[in-house]
C-alpha cells in the first residue's frame, strides 16, 4: 500500500498534505482504530518554514490507546524519517496503531484528561470535595466518635490520648503524603489502593493486596450495618420492642439496611453521592451538637451521672492515664486506630474523579486534618467536663463545706459537692469510664447523637460498599485472577460494577447473619493496614529506584518518611492484633505467590523492575573489579543456534550446562548486506526472545547482521558480555553438509572455530547423526497453521453470511478460496520418506528435554585442556534429566602400565571430588586403523585433493594457485599421525561407546596456516562418524578445575 503523502518521482522531497492531528478520518480506505488517526502525514511548514516528516512535541503522540480526552497521534517512526528517500520517495506507513491486546477499548480505559472533560455521555464524575473529602471524612467519623472515645481518655488520660490520636494520625498522613505522591506520577484509574500498588509494585503484590482490600471492604460493609443494628436494637430494647431476640433482631435489621443501601448504590453514583451529603449534615450536626452541650449548665441528674461544666481541675485530674481491667497503651491504641482508618476512601472511587491527581492529595489530607482536630477537640471537651467515675445517685452529694475533706481519685467531683467515693471501692456505671453513652449525656439534644451514630455507621458501610466493587473490577479487569473476570464488566454509563455489588452484597449478608464480627474485626483492620503499608513502602521503593519515570507532582514527600510509615504500620498490626497479623501476612505471601507462579501477562513498569535493573548493574559491576577464580568457575555459553527454536537440541544441552546459575546466549547472524537484513534483526529480537521466557530457558538472545557468518560470530565473540557477564565457552554444531557446501562456508565455519581459539573460548562442537537444524519443518509447521486458521475463518465467515447472500461477500470469499486453493496447490505434498525422516529428526533434536534413562556418559579425555572436557560432563550429571547416567573415564596410556595410569588419574578424579562408574585406559590407541576405515577417510577427502604427485611441477603450481584450500600430498605426509590418530579413535569409540548416551571426546586443534579447512573437517567428520550423540569439547587449556579448598 502506498501513502499519497510521497512523492513517486525519485529523490525529490515529499509532497505533504496538510490534515489535522487527530480530526478527521483516513483517507486511504483503511479507516479507523481505536481513535488513533494516521492518515497522511501533515507538515510543519509554520514550525520550520519548510515541509518536513518531523513532528513538534504534541500531547496527542503520549496517549494510551482509547484515550477519553482526545485522539491519539501516531508520531513518524525512526524507520520513515531515515528510509524515506533511500526508497525512491516510496515507504509503506500504516494509517493506524492497533489497540493493545486485552484493552476493551472503553473510555474508562484511559482518563489521563487533567482539564474536567464535558459530560456529553451523562457520566458522572467528582471533584475534590464531594468525591475525596466528604467520603475520607464520612469513613473516619465513625462509631467511635460517640461510643468509645471517652472510654479511650479515660484510660489513658488526656496526655497520652493525644498520643494515641497522633500516633494514628502520623500513620494516616504520612501514608496520606505517600498516595499524593503516587497518584501524582501520572494518570490515576479506577481501582483506588489496587490500582496505586499494582502500577508501583507490580502485580504480584497489587494482586494480593487489591483481592485482600476488596474482601475487607465488603465484610465492613457487614461491621458497619451490624453496628447500626445493634444501636437500633439498642432502642427496641429500651421500649420493650424486641420483634424476635436480640441476635436475631440485629440480622433483620442489617439484612433489610444492606438492601437499602445496595438500592442507592446500584441507582448511580449520584444518588449514592445525594446520599452521602445527608449522612454528612447529619453527622456535622450532632458533632455540633456535642460542642454545643458541654456549654450548657449542668442539670442534676447529668453532675450525678459525672458531668461537670468545664472544670480546670477536673481537666487535670483527667491527665495521667488510669488502666484498668488489664488495658495498656498498645491494647487501648488498637481500639482506637480502626476510628482512624477510611483515608482511602477517595482513592477507591478514583474512576470517577473528575482528576484524580489534584483531588486525592488535597481531599485526602485535609480530610485527615479535619477528623484529627475534632477527634481530639471532642475528646478533650470530655475530659474537661466528665470525671472518669460518678453513681448516677442525685443523693451522693457533698454537704456545703464539706469540700475541705475531699482527696483520693475523685477530688474534682468533691470539690463540686458530689462524693462518688463508693466508686473506689465498687464498680460504678457511669462516668467516662464505665458509660459508653458518655456523649449522649454531654450533648444538647441526646437523640442527635443518635442520629449522628446511624449516620456514622450507614456512611461508612455506604462508602465501603461502593469501594469494594470498585476495587474488585479494577482487579479483574486487569485479569491478574483469571477465574474472576466474569466480574470485570461495568455496566451504564458510569460502568457500574453491578455484578461486584451483588458479590458484596452476599459476602456482607453472610457476616452479618453471623452477628459475631468480634473475630473477623481485628483482620480487617489488618488488612487495611496491610494496604497502608504498601503504599508507604511503594513511595519509598519508587524513590529508591531513582526511576527516571519517578516524577510526582506532588512535592511533600520524603523516601525515608515514606519508609519509616510502612515499618510503623506493620507495627501497629501487631500491637493491634498479632495473631491477625500473621494470617494477613500469611495470606498475602500466598497470594503473592500466587501470581508470581501464574505470572499474568502485563508491564506497568513497576518500580520493582527499576530496582531490579539498578541491582543487576551495581552486581555487575562489584564483580569487575573482583579477580576471577578456578573455584568460581561456571560454564558461560554464546550458542549459536540461529533462530533458538530451530536447533533445540543444541539449545537444550547449553540450557543444562548453565541453567539458573550461568550465562547462556543464544545467538543469531544474519548474513547480507545491512539494509535488508537489518529489519529481520529488529523483528526477531523481541520475537525470539519471548519464545526462549515462554519454553522457559534461562538464555538471552541476540543477533548481528554482517557480510558474512564468520564476520557476525567474531563480532558476537569480541562484543557480547558486560563485565564479568560474558561468554567463555562457545557452542555451535557440526556442519555435516561441509562435503557439498562451497569452500566459502567451510572456510567461514572453520575460521569460527579458528576465531575462538584465538579469543580464548572454550570450544564446544555437537554432532547428532540426524543432524541439528530442524528449521524447514518449524516453516512448513506454520504455513499448514496459517493456512488452517486462514480455511478457519473463512468457514465462519461463510456460516455467518449464510442466509445474507450478498453478491459482495460471495465474491470475497471466492478470492480467499482461490487464494488457498493457489497456496495448496504451491505446497508439494510430502513422500512417505521425508515424512519418516522429519519425524526422526525432530524426535532426535527434543531428545534432551526428555528424561534420559539409565545409561553412560563415556568421556574420552584425551588432552588435558584444563578440565573443561571433565567438568561439562560432571554438571551434566547433576541435572535431573542426567541423574541417572553415569560417568565413564576414557584416558589415553602406554602398554605395560595401564593400572599405573588407571590409579593415577583415580586419584587425580578422587581430588577433583568427581564421581565416576569406571576408568577405561586405551594402551592401543596408537595402532593403524584398519583398511575399512581408513579407506572411508580416502573416500571422504578424495574430491578435496590436490594429488600433486602425479602431476607436472608446472599443472601443480597452477592447481595450487587456482585451488589453495585443497589438501596436498605434502600436509598429509606432514599430519598422517594425526590424521590416524582420529580414524583409530572412531574406531575406538564404535567398540566402547555404541551404547553410551552421549559421548564426550576432547576436540583435535588444527594448527593455524598448516591444516587446511577440508582437512580438519574431515579429521572432525571421521572422529565422530556413526556415533551417539557425540560433543567435541577443547578447553582454554585454563584451569577450571582445581582440588584446593
Amino acid at each position: 500500500m502506498e501513502n499519497d503523502a510521497y512523492d513517486r518521482i525519485g529523490d525529490e522531497p515529499p509532497n505533504y498534505e496538510e490534515t489535522s492531528f487527530s480530526g478527521g478520518t483516513t483517507s486511504n480506505g483503511n479507516g479507523t482504530g481505536n481513535g488513533e488517526h494516521r492518515a497522511v502525514r501533515p507538515s510543519v511548514v509554520s514550525a520550520f518554514g519548510h515541509d518536513t516528516l518531523d513532528r513538534v512535541p504534541n500531547i496527542d503522540f503520549y496517549r494510551n490507546a482509547g484515550s477519553v480526552s482526545g485522539n491519539r497521534a501516531v508520531r513518524p517512526s525512526l524507520q520513515e524519517l531515515h528510509d524515506v528517500f533511500q526508497k525512491n520517495g516510496r515507504i509503506s506507513v500504516t494509517t493506524t496503531v492497533e489497540d493493545r491486546e486485552g484493552s476493551d477499548g472503553t473510555p474508562s480505559d484511559d482518563v489521563e484528561s487533567v482539564i474536567p472533560l464535558d459530560n456529553k455521555d451523562g457520566t458522572v464524575r467528582f471533584g475534590w470535595i464531594k468525591g475525596v473529602l466528604v467520603r475520607c471524612m464520612l469513613n473516619i467519623w465513625g462509631v467511635m466518635l460517640f461510643i468509645r472515645l471517652s472510654w479511650v481518655f479515660g484510660q489513658a488520660g488526656w496526655g497520652l490520648g493525644i498520643v494515641v490520636i497522633a500516633l494514628s494520625c502520623v500513620v494516616t498522613t504520612v501514608t496520606g503524603l505517600s498516595m499524593s505522591a503516587i497518584c501524582t506520577n501520572g494518570v490515576v484509574r479506577g481501582g483506588g489502593a489496587y490500582y496505586l500498588i499494582s502500577r508501583s509494585l507490580g502485580p504480584e503484590f497489587g494482586g494480593s493486596i487489591g483481592l485482600i482490600f476488596a474482601f475487607a471492604n465488603a465484610v465492613a460493609v457487614a461491621m458497619y450495618v451490624v453496628g447500626f443494628a445493634e444501636t437500633v436494637v439498642d432502642l427496641l430494647k429500651e421500649n420493650d420492642a424486641i420483634m424476635i431476640d436480640e441476635l436475631n433482631d440485629i440480622r433483620i435489621i442489617g439484612c433489610i439496611s444492606v438492601v437499602l443501601l445496595l438500592g442507592i448504590s446500584v441507582a448511580g453514583m449520584e444518588w449514592e453521592a445525594k446520599a452521602q451529603i445527608g449522612l454528612l449534615i447529619i453527622l456535622l450536626i450532632a458533632i455540633v451538637n456535642v460542642f454545643v452541650g458541654t456549654g450548657i449548665p449542668a442539670s442534676t441528674d447529668k453532675k450525678s451521672k459525672g458531668f461537670f461544666n468545664y472544670d480546670a481541675k477536673i481537666f487535670m485530674e483527667n491527665l495521667p492515664p488510669d488502666f484498668r481491667d488489664g488495658e495498656t497503651f498498645f491494647s487501648v491504641f488498637a481500639i482506637f486506630f480502626p476510628a482512624a482508618t477510611g483515608i482511602l476512601a477517595g482513592a477507591n472511587i478514583s474512576g470517577d474523579l473528575k482528576d484524580a491527581q489534584d483531588a486525592l492529595p488535597k481531599g485526602t489530607l485535609l480530610a485527615i486534618l479535619i477528623t484529627g482536630v475534632t477527634y481530639l477537640g471532642v475528646a478533650l471537651c470530655v475530659s474537661a467536663t466528665v470525671v472518669r467515675d460518678a453513681t448516677g445517685n442525685i443523693n451522693d452529694t457533698i454537704a456545703t463545706g464539706m469540700d475541705m475533706f475531699c482527696n483520693g481519685t475523685n477530688t474534682a467531683a468533691c470539690e463540686q459537692g458530689w462524693n462518688f467515693s463508693s466508686c473506689d471501692v465498687s464498680s460504678c456505671k457511669f462516668g467516662s469510664m464505665n458509660n459508653f453513652q458518655v456523649m449522649t449525656m454531654v450533648s444538647g439534644f441526646g437523640p442527635l447523637i443518635t442520629a449522628g451514630t446511624f449516620s456514622a455507621t450507614l456512611s461508612s458501610a455506604l462508602a465501603s460498599l461502593v469501594s469494594a466493587p470498585k476495587v474488585f473490577q479494577a482487579l479483574c479487569k486487569d485479569n491478574i485472577y483469571t477465574a474472576l473476570k466474569f466480574f470485570a464488566k461495568g455496566h451504564g454509563k458510569n460502568n457500574e460494577p453491578i455484578r461486584g455489588y451483588v458479590l458484596t452484597f452476599i459476602i456482607a449478608v453472610a457476616f452479618i447473619i453471623i452477628a459475631d464480627l468480634n473475630v473477623i474485626a481485628p483482620i480487617i483492620s489488618n488488612f487495611f493496614l496491610a494496604s497502608y503499608a504498601l503504599i508507604n513502602f511503594s513511595c519509598f521503593h519508587a524513590s529508591y529506584a531513582k526511576s527516571p519515570g519517578w516524577r510526582p507532582a506532588y512535592r511533600y514527600y520524603n523516601m525515608w518518611l515514606s519508609l519509616f510509615g510502612a515499618v510503623l504500620c506493620c507495627g501497629v498490626m501487631f500491637v493491634i492484633n498479632w495473631w491477625a497479623a500473621l494470617l494477613t501476612y500469611a495470606i498475602e505471601i500466598f497470594l503473592y505467590v500466587y501470581v508470581t507462579v501464574k505470572k499474568p501477562n502485563v508491564n506497568w513498569g513497576s518500580s520493582t523492575q527499576a530496582v531490579t535493573f539498578v541491582s543487576a548493574v551495581n552486581n555487575t559491576l562489584s564483580l569487575t573489579g573482583i579477580e576471577d577464580h578456578v573455584k568460581n568457575f561456571r560454564p558461560q555459553c554464546m550458542v549459536l543456534t540461529g533462530a533458538p527454536k530451530n536447533r533445540p537440541a543444541l539449545l537444550d544441552l547449553a540450557h543444562c550446562f548453565t541453567k539458573n546459575y550461568g550465562l547462556c546466549l543464544t545467538c543469531e547472524v544474519f548474513v547480507g548486506p545491512r539494509t535488508e537484513t537489518l529489519t529481520d534483526v529488529n523483528a526477531g529480537m523481541e520475537k525470539n526472545q519471548m519464545w526462549l521466557n515462554k519454553k522457559k530457558r534461562k538464555a538471552f538472545y541476540a543477533a548481528v547482521a554482517c557480510d558474512s557468518f564468520r564476520q557476525g560470530t567474531e563480532n558476537l565473540m569480541q562484543a557480547s558480555g558486560l563485565g564479568r557477564l560474558k561468554p567463555n565457552i562457545l557452542m555451535m554444531g557440526f556442519k555435516k553438509d561441509w562435503r557439498t557446501a562451497d569452500t566459502a562456508g567451510v572456510q567461514s565455519y572453520v575460521g569460527v572455530l579458528h576465531d575462538a581459539f584465538d579469543f580464548e573460548y572454550g570450544t564446544v562442537v555437537l554432532r547428532m547423526n540426524q543432524g541439528l537444524d530442524i528449521s524447514h519443518i518449524i516453516k512448513a509447521q506454520e504455513e499448514m497453521e496459517r493456512d488452517a486458521q486462514e480455511q478457519k475463518d473463512l468457514e465462519k465467515e461463510e456460516l455467518a453470511e449464510e442466509n445474507k447472500g450478498k453478491s459482495i461477500f460471495r465474491k470475497s470469499r471466492n478470492l480467499s478460496t482461490q487464494g488457498l486453493t493457489s497456496r495448496a496447490s504451491v505446497t508439494t505434498p510430502q513422500s512417505p520418506q521425508v515424512v519418516v525422516v522429519n519425524e526422526r529428526l525432530v524426535s532426535t533434536s527434543t531428545q534432551f528435554q526428555r528424561k534420559q534413562g539409565k545409561g553412560t556418559i563415556d568421556v574420552w579425555w584425551m588432552f588435558d585442556d584444563g578440565g573443561l572436557t571433565l567438568l561439562l560432563p560432571y554438571i551434566l550429571t547433576t541435572r535431573k534429566k542426567f541423574k541417572d547416567c553415569k560417568m565413564r573415564i576414557f584416558i589415553a596410556g602406554q602398554p605395560g602400565r595401564v593400572e599405573q595410569d588407571r590409579h593415577e588419574m583415580k586419584s587425580l578424579l578422587e581430588k577433583f571430588r568427581i564421581k565416576y562408574a569406571d576408568i577405561h585406559v586405551i594402551d592401543d590407541i596408537t595402532q593403524n586403523p584398519n583398511s575399512n576405515s581408513w579407506k572411508m577417510f580416502e573416500d571422504m577427502i578424495e574430491p578435496f585433493r590436490l594429488h600433486e604427485g602425479s602431476k607436472s611441477t608446472t599443472l601443480t603450481e597452477a592447481l595450487r594457485k587456482d585451488n589453495p584450500w585443497k589438501i596436498s600430498d605434502a600436509e598429509l605426509d606432514t599430519f598422517e599421525e594425526k590424521t590416524n590418530l582420529q580414524v583409530r579413535l572412531n574406531e575406538l569409540l564404535q567398540e566402547n561407546s555404541r551404547a553410551a548416551n552421549l559421548i564426550i571426546v576432547s576436540m583435535p586443534i588444527a594448527r593455524l596456516g598448516s591444516v587446511s579447512d577440508h582437512l580438519y573437517m574431515a579429521w572432525l567428520d571421521i572422529l565422530t562418524k556413526n556415533l551417539p550423540p557425540t560433543m567435541l569439547i577443547r578447553g582454554n587449556h585454563k584451569s577450571v578445575l582445581t582440588f584446593y579448598s
